[in-house]
């Protein structure tokens, strides 16, 4: 049976450091992110903004997505943000339903 996965894009502000992603559960890998809770890239560069996610019904779709957007030159993904969220917001609430109390 297809497992629902997410590719999704997270940042520090608006043009900056861009990171991304593949998970099965975005809201738990989202609050991974925004309370460092892994130590890495995202930790080190303080990547806590989910600003753009795309949902997938096949994992390995997803991970194609995935691999095809690390590929992508950065003005690229700029772009596709940009198509999809032109304000940067970040979709934390939005998928979690919860405020933005504690986020760095």
């Amino acid at each position: 049976m297809p497992k629902d996965m997410y590719v999704y894009i997270v940042t520090n502000k608006r043009h900056g450091t861009l990171y991304i992603g593949v998970t099965n559960d975005l809201v738990r890998r989202v609050w991974e992110h925004r309370t460092h809770a892994i130590s890495g890239f995202t930790d080190r560069y303080n990547l806590t903004r989910l600003i753009w996610y795309e949902h997938h019904v096949e994992p390995a779709a997803a991970i194609r997505r995935e691999k095809a957007l690390k590929r992508w030159s950065r003005d690229w993904k700029i772009e596709l943000v940009e198509q999809a969220n032109p304000d940067w917001v970040d979709f934390w609430q939005e998928i979690s339903g919860q405020p933005d109390l504690h986020h760095r």
